[in-house]
């Protein structure tokens, strides 16, 4: 199993980014995937989930209306639309996934959101 996730950068509070993740390794479209964040000297969190044919998606009260979380299939890839970015969203993104009881982590993408 092997997750790449890429679009982190730099962004002026206010701003949008798009992270994107591509999996390889397992049957992509029977898997749900999710999209967590982890802050220094914090708490890794869950941002958002997608179920396996994109139909449910969840999302953190935090960031409910403003991150859209997709996916396509054809392309072993998920997304992570982040609009109105916060300061508080500033963290490392991680995209996740949990194959037959065991997880599988990206290496991570940076979102600095700063003036």
């Amino acid at each position: 199993v092997r997750l790449v996730e890429s679009g982190g950068g730099l962004v002026q509070p206010g701003g949008s980014l798009r992270l994107s993740c591509v999996a390889s390794g397992f049957p992509f479209s029977s898997y749900a995937m999710s999209w967590y964040r982890q802050a220094p000297e914090k708490e890794r969190e869950l941002v958002a989930s997608i179920s396996n044919l994109g139909r449910m998606t969840n999302y953190a009260d935090s960031v409910k209306g403003r991150f859209t979380c997709s996916r396509d299939n054809a392309k072993n890839t998920v997304l992570l639309q982040m609009n109105s970015l916060k300061p508080e969203d500033m963290s490392v993104y991680y995209c996740q996934v949990k194959v037959r009881g065991t997880e599988y982590w990206g290496q991570g993408t940076q979102v600095t959101v700063s003036s």
